[in-house]
């Protein structure tokens, strides 16, 4: 890769949310699962059905260095100093890190994190006047800058508290298309909000990216048509996605962003409850790709990580536990018959 040629996130890894409430119980199922570079790699849990403040959204609205938000019935809002839920935020993201030291003690690999990126949260917080950040400039900016500050503390923290591993970072954009391409409604729900300019958007996100410091960064969208071409040019180590949701129309994009040293985070398992296909059936989609590509099969393992589609918070716990488990299976199906 251009910025980080040793990247190597492992053969399979998670998106970032998890079913039910228990830290514990969710990073001992993902420590267990991810165990290193021959396995794949562990990621910070993030449980949303403990409430407001777990979700994407909200735990992202914690981490803003001298921005605040709150819970409207619409959503949520900025606001002027930390009330209740941004504490409840910090509070639950200062569980899910306790419980990922306990149970990386001693680990040397890589470890992802995620938070919401620029872009989605700029379509998500509401302003004082209940339109979304999205629809001013000077807000989106602000924010930007608020969440590039929070992330360095965030990151430094991990750091601090599992010292042997290589933080990568994952921003989730699952709005960014929609904001590229001005789909984004508005507070009234009739109109929707002015597509903001590619290099804006791309700028912005470099300069988010730029808080790893040279450190890899994935972005994550489980939305048709990611913007590879884009997200590469911003900084971006790996991009993820639903494998799925792929066209041939992306071809073109994939090709330059595999020779170009992109990874790719392919999400080949449903997200939710469901019959499991046998592993080598769940890559079978993958190698198809690589030879439609002309591409080289001994490239498939080094640039593809193997993930669900999204995340599994909509999942029962067993089926999370299973389709994690799948994937490292599917992954090793992958490596032992690449063509």
């Amino acid at each position: 890769m251009s910025e980080d040629s040793e990247f190597r996130p492992g053969p399979a890894s998670g998106i970032g949310s998890m079913p039910g409430g228990d830290a514990r119980e969710a990073a001992k199922t993902v420590a267990g699962t991810f165990e290193g570079p021959e396995t794949g790699m562990p990621f910070l849990v993030e449980l949303p059905a403990r409430g407001p403040g777990a979700d994407m959204i909200g735990r992202t609205a914690g981490m803003l260095v001298e921005l605040y938000a709150r819970v409207e019935p619409s959503g949520w809002r900025i606001g002027d100093r930390p009330g209740r839920d941004t504490k409840r935020a910090r509070s639950w993201l200062g569980e899910d890190l306790d419980a990922l030291e306990e149970f990386t003690q001693g680990y040397e690999g890589p470890l992802k994190v995620q938070a919401v990126g620029p872009w989605t949260l700029a379509a998500a917080l509401e302003l004082r006047n209940g339109e979304v950040a999205l629809s001013d400039a000077g807000a989106c900016r602000d924010l930007a800058g608020s969440l590039a500050e929070g992330l360095r503390e965030h990151l430094a923290d991990v750091r601090r508290r599992v010292p042997g591993a290589e933080i990568v970072l994952q921003l989730d954009e699952p709005s960014l298309v929609a904001v590229l391409r001005g789909q984004v409604k508005s507070a009234s729900g009739y109109r929707t909000h002015r597509a903001v300019d590619r290099q804006v958007i791309e700028a912005t996100l470099r300069d988010v990216i730029g808080v790893q410091e040279g450190g890899p960064v994935v972005v994550h969208s489980c939305a048709p048509d990611v913007p590879f071409a884009l997200l590469r040019r911003a900084g971006a180590a790996a991009v993820s996605f639903d494998f799925a949701l792929l066209t041939e129309r992306d071809d073109d994009a994939i090709g330059e962003a595999v020779e170009g040293g992109t990874r790719l985070f392919a999400g080949v398992v449903p997200g939710t409850d469901g019959p499991l296909s046998d592993p080598a059936g769940s890559v079978m989609g993958v190698r198809t790709l690589w030879r439609r590509l002309g591409l080289n099969p001994g490239l498939l393992t080094d640039a593809v990580t193997l993930t669900p589609a999204c995340g599994l918070a909509g999942a029962s716990p067993e089926y999370a536990r299973r389709a994690l488990a799948h994937c490292v299976r599917a992954a090793r199906s992958l490596a032992d018959n690449p063509e």
